[in-house]
This record gives structure tokens, sequence and C-alpha cells, in this order.
């Protein structure tokens, strides 16, 4: 899309009253090119810069990015990864090979490590695990051979950005470094079956144990010190090429958002024991996505740590709230806005008993925190009194909590609001809200005028009052056709076609797309009969209001029928779809062949939807959207 073509769609979208508009892709799905992909994307690679020129072109003003952290050699999904350090599977290879960053890495560790990557389209995991883990190998080793020989020039000035970089982040940098190396000493298990006690609790010593365990710490500190100082390289690298990812990106006029994921890697865990709650894990209750819940096994923050009495007895913040505070200003300091992964988390976590033998039983048996007060295992931490609570219905039911008063909801909003006290603008928070919002969590969103997710291809056509109707949102909320939990809309849209639902859906946006006089009954009859049409109407219908901040996850709008993930399941497949590296061209073309969404054209018959009037009012920008857009309404 050529810049005046830019022009008009950012016109158009302030026209329409939408405020945000973007694109969302994880880390892992960035384009790479030929040269440098060793089986997995990057924001930092140089092939991703044609994912930004194209949002750039095509009107977005943001990406929604991915939680960053480091996975697993066993699990990539993003939502397991670290909370503080970021994954050194998206440290961009070919950079480290430039004399800027006295070429680190040979060219020729790159081109072999190029060469052995099993062909194919998707995310290869595990080869890509190991050829980052051993090119950063060679990087931290050549490093230190260079500065042992007193190389000056970019080794020297490394060298003093690493040493600015461990004194500004050692609270997270030392104990995910340590982890590590216990990691690697007990043969890759995790802390729990770790057969001392004494790492078990090397940072959440017992009474007693503290000196044993300090004199353990620095033990391993010097013990180690040549590894620590490699973790703390690879993280250096990491954070510094995601700020020149975020500079390009803004020089394109793109913000960055964060995805605050609410669950805690292992290694989060294991360095923050004393703040979770012990025998209890977090998961999803049952909902109409999936109606026997799913046992995630996430920590859950306890509590009794929220808050403590300081020197003279008055409260003061706790661990907890410490905690997740260092956590949010380090992500916005990194990025413009957040995605509040799962809100519910924070506010009545879903938790189920962490010591049974079926978790699948134990998530079904489950409770929301704070909500129980007839439970005798939650009663002593119930916010909500027993007289607010509706029997008659489930325990995941939005309605088992009835009312609250303010002191009460103030309660159940302490950790919203440390998120909430950091960011610059409010507007700038997205909480994935989806089909569930029991009382308590509305309360404390309304209280800071925060929205909730609409995925219109979710929405029941049956009832008229459905949350996934794109009617029923708010001018807060965020309206989009799916997430990276979703299929995606073209094969949806397929799929309506082949079960007959499609003319319902037809008739439906028919009544939000089109103005009076327009014939609905000819349009939707055309519409119903052709996915691709169908798929475009749905991704009209986002721009038509009321809610003013758009989604769109990059599976719809390159008309990708392959999901990203599929929610609940364990498989290759998910979270290994990847963005092609000519993605404009390939975009391009696939908008000429209607394969793609075509947002000119989405853009015109939302203006055309506000009625005559309107459309006179803004006849030229409909001209030229129409001439940047393929025919299809």
């Amino acid at each position: 899309m050529s810049p005046p073509a830019r022009r008009l769609v950012r016109e158009a979208l302030e026209a329409l009253g939408i405020r945000r508009f973007l694109l969302g892709v994880h880390d892992a799905a960035f384009p790479t090119l030929p040269g440098e992909d060793v089986g997995r994307g990057s924001p930092s690679a140089d092939g991703a810069g044609e994912l930004l020129e194209l949002a750039s072109a095509l009107g977005f003003d943001g990406l929604q990015l991915g939680p960053s952290g480091a996975t697993s050699a066993a699990n990539p999904s993003p939502y397991d990864g670290t909370l503080f350090s970021r994954s050194p599977l998206s440290v961009a290879l070919a950079p480290l090979t430039r004399p800027e960053l006295a070429s680190l890495l040979r060219a020729e560790t790159l081109a072999e490590l190029v060469a052995g990557r099993p062909r194919g389209e998707r995310v290869v995991y595990g080869y890509a695990f190991a050829a980052s883990k051993r090119a950063l190998g060679e990087v931290t080793a050549r490093f230190r051979a260079q500065r042992a020989a007193g190389s000056g020039g970019p080794v020297a000035e490394l060298a003093a950005r690493l040493e600015s970089f461990r004194a500004a982040h050692a609270g997270w940098l030392v104990p995910d470094a340590l982890y590590e190396v216990l990691e690697r000493r007990y043969g890759g298990a995790t802390w729990r079956s770790w057969p001392s006690g004494e790492d078990r609790e090397l940072f959440a010593p017992r009474p007693g144990a503290e000196a044993a365990a300090a004199r353990r710490r620095e033990a391993l500190l010097a013990r180690h010190r040549a590894e620590i100082e490699d973790h703390s390289l690879v993280q250096l690298l990491a954070h510094e090429q995601h700020a020149a990812f975020r500079a390009h990106a803004r020089s394109l006029g793109l913000a960055l958002y964060a995805d605050l994921q609410v669950g805690m890697s292992e290694r989060d865990v294991w360095a923050a024991q004393r703040l979770v709650l012990d025998g209890w894990r977090m998961g999803a209750p049952p909902s109409r996505t999936d109606p026997e819940g799913q046992p995630w096994g996430f920590a859950v923050l306890d509590p009794r740590g929220y808050f403590e009495a300081d020197a003279s007895g008055a409260p003061a913040d706790g661990p907890a709230v410490r905690f997740l505070r260092a956590r949010v200003r380090k992500v916005l300091g990194e990025h413009d806005g957040l995605r509040v992964d799962h809100p519910h988390g924070l506010v009545a976590p879903w938790v189920y008993r962490a010591d049974g033998d079926d978790p699948e039983a134990a998530v079904r048996a489950g409770a929301r925190l704070f909500c129980s007060p007839d439970l005798p295992e939650l009663s002593a931490l119930a916010i909500a009194r027993a007289d607010q609570v509706n029997r008659g219905v489930p325990r995941h039911a939005d309605d088992r909590v009835s009312s609250l008063d303010e002191a009460q909801v103030e309660r159940y909003a302490t950790l919203l609001d440390v998120i909430m006290d950091a960011v610059p603008d409010p507007r700038d928070v997205a909480c994935e809200i989806l089909s569930t919002q029991p009382y308590p969590l509305a309360r404390v969103i309304a209280r800071h005028g925060l929205g909730r997710f609409r995925v219109t291809q979710k929405a029941n056509l049956d009832d008229p009052r459905d949350v996934y109707r794109g009617e029923n949102a708010r001018p807060e909320d965020w309206i989009m056709v799916g997430n990276h939990d979703t299929p995606p809309l073209w094969s949806v849209a397929e799929r309506w076609v082949e079960t007959g639902a499609s003319g319902r859906h037809a008739e439906h946006l028919a009544s939000r797309l089109l103005a009076e006089g327009e014939d609905r009954t000819a349009w939707a009859r055309a519409v119903a009969g052709d996915p691709a049409a169908l798929a475009q109407a749905r991704f009209a219908e986002l721009f038509v209001g009321p809610a003013r901040n758009v989604m769109v996850y990059f599976t719809d709008l390159l008309g990708s029928r392959a999901p990203y993930n599929v929610p609940g399941t364990v498989s290759d497949a998910n979270w290994s779809l990847r963005i092609p590296h000519d993605v404009r061209h390939e975009h391009a073309a696939r908008v000429r062949a209607n394969r793609a969404l075509d947002l000119p054209g989405a853009l015109a018959r939302a203006l055309r939807a506000r009625g005559p009037g309107f459309a006179a009012a803004h006849r030229e920008l409909l001209a030229g959207l129409d001439a940047a857009a393929r025919p299809m309404f």
C-alpha cells in the first residue's frame, strides 16, 4: 500500500472514531531473511523490518506483541516464559556478526546454522533453541577472550554497557542466572525435583537457615562468575536489540504493546517462593469456550503479602505488591502500552488444590480466590461476605458474587491498581476479558474506565445480549475478529458456509454494514455464498463502532487457514506459524486474489454504513478508498 493510501486509511479511521488500530504478532512469527533464518523469527531480525513497513503502510498505529520471556527447551509457549528475562531466542544473530559488535559471532557459524535448519515454513523450535544456544555460547566466549586480550573499541564499549546493565538489573539478573546454573547442574530438571533442599530454597530459606542460604549464594556467585556474566551479556544484547526495534517501530508511527502474562515461569516461582500461595494453583474455570476448565498450574501471589506494616505500624506495600510493581515498571519502560493477560488472575483468580493426582478434576472443583467465604480452606482470604454470595449458581458463574461495597472493590483492585498507577494513559491498557467477567472484575475495571475484548467470530446470533456481538460493545472496548487462540477468520467463514450458518451471519452483518435504503436482502444473499466476502464483511464490522479500539491478529490479516495456537492442547503445531520474509508483496498478492483482508475496502464499507449524509460528507475519502480497494461490496 502506498503512502497516499496509508493517509486515506488514517483519515478513515479518524472519521470513524477509531482510537487504536493494532496488529497482533508474537516474536517467533516475525519474518526473517533466508540468510539469518535458524528456525524462528525475531522482531530484531533484518527481515522483521518488512512486517513493520507493511503494518505502517496499512495504517496500523501499533503492534500487540506476545510475552517476551525466556522459554524452556521443552515448552515453546510464551505464556510460560520468564517475567523479567527476555528470550535468548529473540536475539537476532546476523547483527552479532558485524563489526559494530566486534564480530562476536563468526559469519561462518551463522551460515552453518542456517544451512542445517530443517526445511519448512513453521518454527522449528528444538533446532532454533539449540542453534541459539550454540551461537550465543560462541558470542560470550569471544567476548571474554577479546576483553581479556585488551581489545578496545566495540568490545570495551560493550563491556562498559554490560557493567551498567548488571548494576541496574541485579535484582532479577542474579536469581535468573543462578537458576540456569543449578538447572544445568541437575541435568535440566526443574527446581521442584532438585535433590538439594538448600538449592530449592536458595532465595526462600526456612526460618533459621537465612545465613546458610546467603553463604550458599555467595559461593555459587564466586564459583560461576563467568557463567553469570555470560547470562548477563545475552540479556544485555536482547534488551539492546529490543530498544532498537522499538525505535524503528516509532520511526514508522508504530507503538509497541506488551503482553503482561498472568502466569509465572518455574524460574520466577523458584526465586519468589515466599510470595506465592502455598498448596494452590491458578487455572481457567469452566466457561463457554472450555466447559471443563483448564488446569494451568500457575502459581498465585499470596494476598497476605500484598501489604505489611512499616516501622511506625502504618500499612505499606508488601513484597507481592513490590514484586508486581517492579515487573510492570520494567515492562512499561520497554513498551508503550499493555495487554493484561487474563486480568481475572489479578482480581479474582480461579484456584484449585495443587496436591491432587487429577488436575482436571481439581480445576473443575476449584473456586475464585476472595469470593469463597463458605469454603473453609479459603474463607480466611475472602473479601466477599457470605450474604453477598449467590449459592443458586455455580462457583464459576459471573454472578456468584452479587454485590460489593466500595471498600471491598478497592481490596479486589489491589493488584490491578498497581498496573494502573504505573501507566501513563489508562486508555493504553487492554484487558483480556473474554466470555467470563465475574462481578468483582466488572467493578474493578469500571473504576478505571477499562473495556473488555469483543471477539466477533464467537458471536452468538441467538442471543441479542451476547458479549461478543459488536453492537453490544462500549467505546472503551477492544474489538477483533479473532486472536492468537482462535481459528483464523478465513477458516471460520468457510465453516459457516459449509454448515449452512453463513446466511444468519450475512443477515446480521447486513444490519450492521448497510445503511437504510441499501438492499440488505440481496447483499446478504450474495455474501452468504462466498466465504471470502463473509470474512471481509466480518472485518469491516470492526470499524462501525461503538468500540474504538481495533486489534487484528496477523493470521487473520494474511488469510491464514491454520491456527496459531489451540488452547488447552500441547502440539508441535502450536506457536509455530511464521510470516513469510516477503510479506509486503505476499499480502498484496493475497489481497488481489481475495485471500487476505482488504483494509481500504473494509473502511469504505464502514463509512457507508453511517448513512448517505455521512458518506456524502466524506465523498473524496470514499473515492480514494474505493480506488485502493479490491471490489468486494
